[in-house]
Parts: structure tokens; C-alpha cells; sequence
């Protein structure tokens, strides 16, 4: 009876390992493959319990989500023979499992692809542009077209092995040490250019704004000259005017050279001594005397 019991007892056990054998599982962001005998012989991104022959068969998974290879900086030449060291990074993901299991079967050896891949086509790309076409202070959307160029070329390379690239995102271009003096020197060249050409062109409008001023201040001067001229020669006009009628009758003029008379000895009377001495003949002395 304990013998039957001990065999009842192995075969369930047996039965339930046979039976856990038969299936897997697959998760919602994986993919498994059925491998049996080193070749695969089903793929499926489903996710759920899945049957497979025990003992036989084995399920290798692969993620279904985007990973970040970051490569190593690398020296790429420019179509003008300058060296320049690229620091980029790829986003990517397994497309066709099947496939990248056939072709690569490890993440280790797809980096390593994509690795090889995009730096081959960097230094494409960048050999048929002018180091003055990567280094500017232009309009970014001209680089981002670059690099969109090369993230398309990447993943159609990319594509026979399984792998779609989302996209390869350049964080860095520096110049080898040898270079930056250089083109430190030529971009300060180029920034002071810029800046006498803003100072001489400042100037050329300040000149202009000078001449115009200059040229409202002469003409406002000459305005008021004539006018003041106008005035002068009207005051003297009047004064002219007043002389002549002052001389029309014996007695405006007898009262004019009177006044006259009294001024002149009104200025002579200066200092402290306050006497006059005038001649009897002199008129003055005559209207004082009461003659």
C-alpha cells in the first residue's frame, strides 16, 4: 500500500512537471521565440500562456521595448580634411524577433552592429560636408535634417537584422585639440568683422543724423539772423522816422537839441565834483540863465 502510494505520489509529480513543461508565458512588452534543436520554429508578441513540447522545446525572450546604445565617441574626416570627434547615442528596438535571434541573438552583439552601422554611415555623411557646414551659427532645422538623414540610412541598414532605429541623436561634435585654436581664432575673426561692420554702419547713420541736425540748426540760425536784420533795419526805420519830425517846427527843434543838451551834461556830471562850467555863448547856459 506505501509503495502505491509512493508511485501515486511520483507520478503526479512527474505529471505536474510535464504538464508546467508544456506551457510558457509571455508579457504584454516581450517577445518569445520557440527554439527546438537550435532552430526557431515559432515567434509570438502575444501576450498570455502558450504551449510548448517539454523537454524539447525552449522559449528565448526579447524585450519589445526601445533601448539607448550610447557609442563611443569617434573620429569622423570633413570633405575638407578636418578631423572631428562625434559623440552620438541610438534609440532602437527589435522588430523582427525571428530574424534578430537568427542574425544577432544577443543585445551585446546588435550594439555592437548598430555600432559599426552608424558610425560607417557617419563618416559618410559627414565626409561629404565642410567643417564650416557643421560648426556655424546657423538655423539648427539644417543640422536635425542631417541627422534625421542618417537615422533613416541606419535603420534600412539595420532592418536585415531584425532591428528598427528609431533615431540616432548627435549630443556632441568637438574638434580634436590640434583644431580648436584655429577655429576658435577664425570664428573670433569672423565676430569681430561683424562687429566693424555694425560700427562703420552706426557711424554712416550717425553722420547722416549729424548733417541733418547741422543742417536744421543753419537754416534755423539764418531764419532768425534775417529776422533780426528785419527788426533792426524797421528800428531803424522808426528812429530815422522819429529824427525827421523831431526837425519839422523851430520849437520840436529848439526842444529836441535842448533834451539832447541836457543828456550830454547829465553824463558829464561824473565823481564827486558836481560843477559845470559852460560859456556864456553856449546855449545851455542861456535857457539855465533864463536868456
Amino acid at each position: 500500500m506505501k509503495k502505491r502510494t509512493i508511485v501515486g505520489i511520483i507520478v503526479v509529480i512527474l505529471a505536474v512537471i510535464l504538464v508546467s513543461g508544456c506551457f510558457f508565458t509571455v508579457r504584454e512588452d516581450e517577445y518569445a521565440c520557440t527554439v527546438r534543436f537550435s532552430k526557431i520554429i515559432d515567434t509570438t508578441g502575444e501576450a498570455g500562456l502558450h504551449f510548448k513540447l517539454p523537454f524539447v522545446d525552449s522559449v528565448k525572450y526579447f524585450t519589445k521595448a526601445t533601448q539607448l546604445y550610447d557609442i563611443p565617441p569617434s573620429e569622423v574626416l570633413t570633405s575638407d580634411k578636418q578631423n572631428m570627434t562625434v559623440d552620438c547615442y541610438i534609440l532602437w528596438s527589435i522588430g523582427d524577433p525571428k530574424l534578430f535571434y537568427q542574425r544577432l541573438g544577443t543585445t551585446s552583439n546588435a550594439e555592437q552592429r548598430l555600432d559599426a552601422l552608424t558610425y560607417n554611415e557617419l563618416k559618410t555623411v559627414m565626409g561629404t560636408l565642410a567643417q564650416s557646414d557643421i560648426v556655424n551659427m546657423e538655423d539648427g532645422a539644417k543640422r536635425n535634417e542631417i541627422y534625421n538623414s542618417i537615422a533613416t540610412d541606419v535603420d534600412a541598414l539595420a532592418q536585415t537584422y531584425g532591428i528598427r532605429v528609431e533615431d540616432v541623436k548627435i549630443k556632441q561634435f568637438d574638434l580634436p585639440e590640434s583644431n580648436l585654436n584655429a577655429v576658435y581664432n577664425r570664428m573670433i575673426s569672423e565676430r569681430n568683422q561683424i562687429a566693424e561692420k555694425y560700427t562703420a554702419d552706426g557711424n554712416y547713420e550717425a553722420s547722416i543724423i549729424r548733417n541733418n541736425v547741422d543742417k536744421q540748426v543753419n537754416i534755423i540760425v539764418s531764419n532768425a539772423q534775417a529776422e533780426a536784420a528785419k527788426l533792426e533795419a524797421e528800428g531803424e526805420g522808426e528812429y530815422m522816422r522819429m529824427l525827421a519830425s523831431a526837425y519839422q517846427t523851430q520849437d520840436q527843434k529848439e526842444f529836441y537839441e535842448f533834451t539832447r543838451a541836457l543828456d550830454a551834461l547829465k553824463a558829464s556830471l561824473t565823481g564827486k565834483e558836481k560843477t559845470v562850467i559852460l560859456d556864456k555863448d553856449s546855449k545851455l547856459a542861456q535857457i539855465l540863465m533864463g536868456n
